[in-house]
This record gives structure tokens, sequence and C-alpha cells, in this order.
């Protein structure tokens, strides 16, 4: 499965973004010193095509978080969690023939949800169906992390990403808070850091039917 994760972030990454040289990649396989030290996650359609993935770094898998080499400008008033407690999600990519629409972000967001679409539980839906606005492939491989993180007791996440993608988290109630400065990273993009506990609580209070979800109980 790996190879064909690393594949996958090759088309993305290289190909499609032109984040990283496709020559430093001679064989198609897209992968850095950071996948030894993660666990993978992915997201796979009826036909078992793999469509979405991202990982979890964290000890003592992995000596480092990689925004420790990338984001070097902390605020000054950060405190951050301890290590063994703490993981950051990386290398988020849904294939291209999943954000079909026009306006559809790398992560696969549909533009109307972004600007303030319903949000909706990901369900099987009947060939022909329209897709849900909801980001469902983010939806789905952020459940699985969640459910990895509490049975290996990670309370606390890091990502270095975006703007766009910690505002459609935020309207999901994953509350990332930044604790650096913007820096070029795979585009502009800035660290943040959220504690499970805070997002457990603003989904028991804001949507309790998605915490159930993550949970598996509905």
């Amino acid at each position: 499965m790996q190879l064909k994760i690393f594949a996958l972030r090759y088309e993305v990454y290289c190909l499609e973004c032109g984040f990283l040289d496709p020559k430093e990649y001679q064989d198609g396989l897209e992968s850095d010193e950071y996948d030894k030290g993660a666990v993978h996650f992915t997201a796979h359609n009826a036909d078992s095509e793999l469509v979405g993935s991202l990982r979890l770094v964290h000890p003592p898998l992995s000596n480092s978080f990689p925004f420790e080499n990338h984001c070097y400008k902390l605020f000054d008033d950060v405190v951050l969690p301890p290590r063994e407690e703490s993981g950051e999600i990386s290398r988020l990519v849904v294939r291209k023939n999943y954000r079909r629409r026009v306006g559809d972000s790398l992560a696969g967001v549909p533009q109307e949800f972004t600007i303030g679409g319903p949000i909706r539980l990901p369900v099987h839906r009947a060939p022909g169906e329209r897709r849900s606005n909801s980001p469902q492939i983010l939806l789905g491989l952020y459940r699985e992390l969640y459910r990895y993180s509490v049975e290996m007791e990670i309370r606390y996440w890091y990502a270095a990403m975006e703007r766009s993608l910690a505002r459609v988290l935020s309207r999901l109630h994953f509350e990332f808070t930044p604790i650096g400065m913007e820096t070029d990273y795979y585009g502009p993009v800035r660290p943040y850091l959220a504690d499970l506990r805070d997002l457990e609580r603003r989904l028991a209070e804001n949507s309790p039917e998605m915490l159930a979800w993550f949970r598996g109980d509905a």
C-alpha cells in the first residue's frame, strides 16, 4: 500500500503542483525521511482504488517533526506540548479526479463548502447520485486519524497548512491554533497546533452526531 501512496503523492506534489522536482523521483514515488517514522491513513472508493491519504509523524517512530525543519519562526509565547503526546499531520493528498469541480481545493474540499455549505457526514451514495458538498474524503481520513490517536494516547496534532484548510477544519469544529509565522513550504503555510480534548469538547457542543461518528458510536 505504501508504494501506491507514494505514487499518488508523486502525481500531486511533483506532476500536478510542481512542489517537488519530478527528476528527483525517477521511480515515480515521492517519499522522504519522515515516512519511516509515520503512520499512513488512506481513503478508497467503491472499487478499492486509493483516492486520498495523509500521514501522522510521531515519537518514538520519528526523532523530529517536519514542521521543525521548515517553520522556524514560532511565536515567542508558544508552549509546546510533550513530544510523546504529539504527532504531526502532513502529506495530505486527494486524487485529481476526486477534485472534479472548479474551485475544489487540493484537499478535495468543494468551493461551496468553504463559503458556507452544509456539513454532512460521509454516506454511501447510489450510482449517479449528486456528490455532497461536504469534504467527504477529508472527514474520513481525519476519523481514522482521530481513532488511532486516541488508541495511542496522542493528544496533540501539529500541522503545517495553508489558511484555507485551517478555515475548513474550523468549520468542522476542528480548531487549530497558529503557533508561528507563515513560510513557503510547498506553498504559503504556517504551523498550527490542536488539542484533541478541545476538539472533542467543541464537537460535543456543536455537532454531537459528528463526534459519535468519529468515535464509531453512530
